[in-house]
């Protein structure tokens, strides 16, 4: 397995790999790799010749007040996991690699202002502009990115098909611990009186899924969800949101295809989750 840190001997790679008619599947992380990420990665070996991962705090998808110095790294480990999962190449670039005084960024309307984009104005400015050189960089023929984030796979997808990117854009299935939680990064933040009161997430999450099934409204999905949050002390809801699966905006009756989706603040750690529903 190579590790690049420069875009050049990134791209220098990537073609010769094209010239001898290799595909490449891309993960776009931002390190401190859990099962999650592992999951993205064997997705991308079965389907793949080649395997890129990229393992890069962006620094422009944090908002001011936001866990950037903060954000867990432990290259060596996520190092020893792609490796023993297949991987080709990492690209651990730092910040001065990656952005040059930038004047040039991609953004996106619409998708981004609802959900996680309604508190975090910033974010998908900074991942639509760090995927977007990625795409570059790496020229995959398929992308791989987890459910867990669904705003995020939307706009992503919306963005492809925009700018017209060359590129399969794959989701993957939310890997979750035996007792619920959704694997993130952000998961290590938590003490473990925190970590038993994140479990509100999932319960949220398992009684959505029941009364969506049922055929109740938005609201009578989501006021339940958000009960079972706000009993737990620890937490603080910033949304519990039914949106479009397609454009994020909010509905009240579910007559397409939803997407229901929460971010909540146990402690001072913001954790998101979600489920789909397809009619």
């Amino acid at each position: 397995m190579k590790v690049t840190t420069t875009v050049l001997e990134t791209r220098q790679l990537v073609r010769q790999w094209k010239k001898e008619g290799k595909s490449i599947g891309l993960v776009p992380t931002m390190g401190f790799l859990h099962e999650g990420h592992a999951s993205l990665i064997a997705r991308a070996r079965k389907e793949n010749d080649i395997v890129v991962v990229s393992d890069f705090v962006n620094p422009t998808q944090f908002g001011p007040n936001e866990d950037l110095e903060a954000y867990p790294r432990d290259f060596e480990r996520d190092s020893a996991l792609c490796e023993s999962l297949g991987a080709d190449l990492i690209f651990h670039p730092e910040p001065e690699e990656m952005y040059h005084d930038p004047c040039a960024f991609v953004s996106i309307d619409t998708l981004s202002e609802t959900l996680c984009g309604k508190t975090r104005p910033i974010h998908f400015k900074g991942v639509c502009t760090v995927v977007s050189k990625l795409f570059h960089i790496a020229a995959p023929d398929r992308a791989y990115f987890g459910q867990k984030d669904a705003q995020q796979l939307a706009i992503i997808k919306k963005m492809v098909l925009d700018l017209n990117f060359d590129v399969e854009v794959v989701g993957c299935p939310i890997v979750r611990e035996e007792d619920g939680l959704a694997k993130s990064s952000r998961n290590t933040y938590l003490s473990a009186e925190e970590r038993k009161a994140a479990l509100c997430l999932s319960k949220a999450v398992k009684k959505g899924q029941e009364l969506i099934q049922a055929g109740c409204s938005a609201e009578d999905v989501l006021a339940p969800m958000r009960a079972i949050i706000e009993a737990e002390p620890l937490s603080k809801i910033d949304y519990v949101s039914m949106v479009d699966a397609l454009t994020m905006q909010p509905v009240e009756k579910v007559e397409k295809d939803v997407l229901v989706a929460m971010a909540v603040y146990i402690g001072k750690t913001r954790l998101i989750d979600n489920f789909s529903y397809e009619v």
